[in-house]
């Protein structure tokens, strides 16, 4: 038996270095955190009128989905989200959270509405929150997931169908 778990193991370990690495290529998206950095802790209010600190959801994998109302390639990349990612994983030791960088609460809670997506959305005025994991003015439309320690496992950028397969796959491997 412990013959059989070592190659298993082997492999696993295997399969989440190809997925990591597939997370984040190298060329420059203006990140200024890397796969393997503790993610900074942040608070922010969601649309609901909640309050959101990412270092109380430690112990649960974390995806945090920065977009914009006026982001076409997020339009496209949120119901892949919303029906591949939450509505599978959100019953379980998961967290997502939308990041809307800095606009007005209707305009998110209209945006949100309007694309279809039920996971909750949180506000980020003056792009504060943003600016914690990429350069502030740069793109938006970025996926960070943090494991169950705070550390950065995954960054995406843009909506490229294997890159989000990729991050997809290592989420499930990851989700508990």
């Amino acid at each position: 038996m412990n013959q059989l778990v070592k190659p298993f193991t082997f492999l696993t370990l295997a399969f989440l270095a190809i997925s990591f690495a597939s997370c984040q290529q190298k060329d420059d998206r203006d990140y200024i955190v890397k796969v393997g950095d503790i993610a900074p802790d942040f608070t922010a209010i969601t649309t609901q009128g909640d309050t959101f600190k990412l270092s109380d959801n430690r112990g649960k994998l974390v995806m945090l989905q920065f977009t914009a109302s006026w982001c076409g390639v997020c339009r496209k990349e949120m119901p892949h989200i919303e029906n591949e990612i939450w509505q599978i994983l959100k019953d379980k030791e998961f967290v997502l959270v939308g990041i809307d960088r800095d606009e007005p609460l209707e305009t998110i809670v209209e945006y949100a509405s309007k694309v279809g997506v039920t996971y909750p959305m949180a506000l980020d005025p003056g792009g504060e929150i943003f600016a914690l994991y990429a350069k502030k003015g740069s793109g938006i439309t970025r996926n960070v997931i943090v494991d169950q320690n705070g550390k950065i496992v995954c960054l995406t950028r843009l909506y490229n169908e294997e890159e989000f397969n990729n991050m997809k796959e290592l989420i499930f491997k990851l989700v508990k």
